[in-house]
């Protein structure tokens, strides 16, 4: 099945680099592009896209507005953004993946990681990239949630999960894959993917990437601080 991806952005250079990026793979195409956060939602629904590639700063309704809006919209539930920034430390980014975003990706990114990007993205997993920036997100994201650095309304929805799907939850929240966390904890792929779209369905996560945000804010995991 081909992806249908959108281009978010205000630069058209950009944009035009992108679009010859994506076309050239065969199991994807641009659907559509925009130069503002208003432009994509209208272009999502309008082109049907699986992902829309998201410039965080736009005139007008920027991405994170732009994020949020799609989120919220249940005929939208398939979509899944991915959010570009030049400084992949802004604290925006850490909005976005409350937002709703599925992940984000540097500008300065390799060709081939864009279009693992929107592969991964597509396919419902989480693209917290690059590693190491998933402690900064942890940090970014245990502020302002009370004194003791979580959510408590998070924390009591948590209740609603067996023991198995939060050791699962831990593992996602650590970036792992089915794979590994299969290995980590002896069971099966297929067992772990069933307790995450368990978890998933109990906590209203949109996808991989929405656990990880909730794990952390809830306090089940804790952020580094090394």
């Amino acid at each position: 099945m081909t992806i249908r991806v959108l281009l978010a952005d205000d630069q058209a250079l950009l944009r035009s680099a992108f679009r010859v990026l994506v076309d050239s793979e065969p199991d994807m195409e641009v659907v559509g592009e925009a130069s503002d956060g208003a432009e994509a939602v209208r272009l999502t629904r309008q082109e049907r896209a699986d992902v829309v590639l998201m410039d965080i700063r736009m005139p007008g309704t920027d991405g994170l507005a732009a994020t949020r809006m799609i989120s919220a919209d249940p005929s939208l539930a398939h979509v899944r953004v991915v959010i570009l920034t030049t400084f992949e430390v802004d604290d925006y980014v850490v909005e976005s993946l409350r937002a709703g975003a599925s992940g984000f990706l540097g500008k300065g990114s390799e060709p081939d990681e864009l279009l693992a990007a929107i592969r991964v993205a597509a396919g419902g997993e989480a693209l917290l990239s690059p590693t190491a920036t998933k402690g900064l997100i942890a940090r970014f994201l245990a502020q302002g949630e009370g004194a003791d650095g979580h959510d408590p309304v998070r924390s009591e929805r948590l209740a609603a999960l067996t023991v198995r799907e939060r050791e699962v939850l831990v593992q996602v929240a650590g970036g792992h894959s089915n794979d590994e966390i299969a290995d980590r904890l002896e069971v099966s792929p297929l067992t772990v993917k069933t307790h995450v779209n368990r978890a998933m369905s109990k906590l209203g996560a949109r996808d991989r990437a929405q656990l990880v945000v909730i794990a952390y804010e809830s306090g089940l995991v804790r952020p580094r601080t090394d």
